[in-house]
């Protein structure tokens, strides 16, 4: 998971200045000594670390906080605030034009996932309700073009694209098919490199001079550290960026990117990509970011999360069967499956307070693959009724599935103890409602 080490340091200086009822200058001293080196080697820009540690040091070492009850507690406090500056302070959002349509132009040296992240920014937007069209700009890399079509269909967007002409005619072109077909954002897949170089640049600079875009985004690979904070240098000299964004931070991030490329380039970080799927996108919050990396958790994602995969009408129905006691093996396997679409269960246990602690756990993700093999392999009375399951059906069910009649066993025992469970757990919550939390 993202910040991991980083995390993990950060929360032992924690514990050792918050065990303690009262600290001194020098307890401060000795703390920030302990986060100034795991922030180095979280390859966190030098510069930034001196001036984060500056900062820190000298709002930490102020009577008020020295002599208050909870010295500790307010040292963290510091801490945060600080990292949230150093992150952007406030969520950056996407200018959009008052007059569609608004150009998006996305630029990156190879590797960095940009297409992908063309598509995902696409499919986004999408579900807000506008009508992007993505244009094919990079017509240098092998299969770039076939690339951003797969990902274009995936998103259900329209893509632009006139095989290996003149990127900047494209672009033009691309801005006046947007006009015609009423698409009000056009986000434009820009050619990469290995390295930069001048012939990109110029190319860039081009299209940029043609189409006039409203947002100039970098995206960046989050696991390379301080290249990715000296690309985004480069490319804002030239360029003159409104924002970057951050890919694979869902890897073993050691976090030097995210916390320097704000305080270096003054560009806000704008998103963040969180996986390979279309859907692992999210807004950049740098509050919430800042909670994530000192192991406070990020509970408002994980409930925006739970809130996109898990249907409100669908939620009512099912507290609707849990009060009257008609739960079936049908809304156990359906609320799985939205389950699935919130990620996976190691990112959603680091957005809860300490979830870090739980990475070293063993979570066995096939457990539920199984768990849905053997409902699947049941007839709809049997799901609808697991009483009428006797032995013959357990032995079918078991084979059917590929498991052992005792995970066949199991799983209709641990489904007869949730429905008891969540059911006492309906009736003392009352008129209040249910919780749209998954089983």
């Amino acid at each position: 998971m993202a910040f991991e080490g980083l995390t993990e340091k950060l929360q032992h200086v924690f514990k050792r200045i918050t065990a303690r009822g009262k600290l001194t200058p020098l307890d401060v001293k000795e703390a920030m000594r302990e986060v100034k080196l795991a922030l180095l080697e979280a390859d966190v820009n030098f510069k930034v670390v001196k001036n984060f540690i500056r900062e820190v040091s000298e709002k930490a070492s102020g009577e008020s906080v020295l002599n208050s009850l909870t010295p500790g507690q307010q040292v963290i406090k510091i801490v945060r605030d600080e990292m949230t500056a150093l992150l952007g302070g406030e969520i950056a959002r996407v200018a959009f034009a008052p007059k569609p349509p608004t150009m998006v132009m996305m630029c990156g040296l190879q590797g960095t996932g940009k297409t992908t992240m063309c598509a995902k920014l696409a499919k986004l937007w999408k579900k807000q309700g506008k009508s992007p069209l993505l244009a094919a700009c990079d017509v240098y890399r092998p299969a770039a073009i076939r690339q951003l079509g797969v990902v274009g269909e995936q998103a259900g967007v329209d893509v632009f694209e006139m095989g290996q002409a003149d990127p900047v005619k494209i672009a033009k072109q691309a801005l006046k098919t947007a006009e015609k077909n009423a698409n009000d954002v056009v986000i434009f897949d820009t050619a990469g490199r290995l390295h930069i170089d001048e012939q990109m640049m110029d190319e860039l600079q081009r299209i940029g001079t043609a189409v006039k875009p409203h947002e100039i985004l970098l995206v960046v690979d989050a696991m390379t550290g301080q290249d990715a904070v000296n690309a985004a240098e480069a490319f804002d000299e030239r360029m003159q960026l409104t924002g970057v964004i951050l890919t694979k931070l869902d890897g073993d991030t050691r976090g030097g990117a995210a916390l320097s490329v704000k305080a270096v380039t003054g560009k806000p970080v704008k998103f963040a990509g969180t996986g390979e799927k279309l859907d692992d996108i999210e807004p950049f919050y740098p509050d919430r970011m800042a909670s994530r990396i000192l192991g406070m958790g990020d509970m408002m994602t994980l409930i925006e999360k739970a809130e996109d995969a898990f249907e409100a009408e669908k939620t009512k129905k099912l507290e609707k069967k849990i009060r009257s006691d008609k739960l079936t093996l049908e809304d156990f396997l359906d609320q799985m499956e939205q389950l699935k679409n919130m990620g996976p269960i190691g990112d959603m246990l680091s957005m809860l307070p300490g979830g870090n602690k739980l990475s070293g756990m063993s979570l066995d993700e096939k457990q539920i693959e199984r768990t849905e093999a053997i409902i699947k392999s049941m007839t709809i009375e049997e799901r609808r009724d697991p009483h009428i399951v006797n032995g013959s059906r357990r032995r079918r069910i078991a084979k059917g599935s590929g498991v052992k009649i005792q995970d066949v066993n199991r799983l209709l025992t641990q489904f007869e103890q949730m429905k008891k469970m969540m059911k006492q757990f309906s009736g003392k919550r009352g008129k209040k409602g249910m919780m749209n939390l998954p089983f």
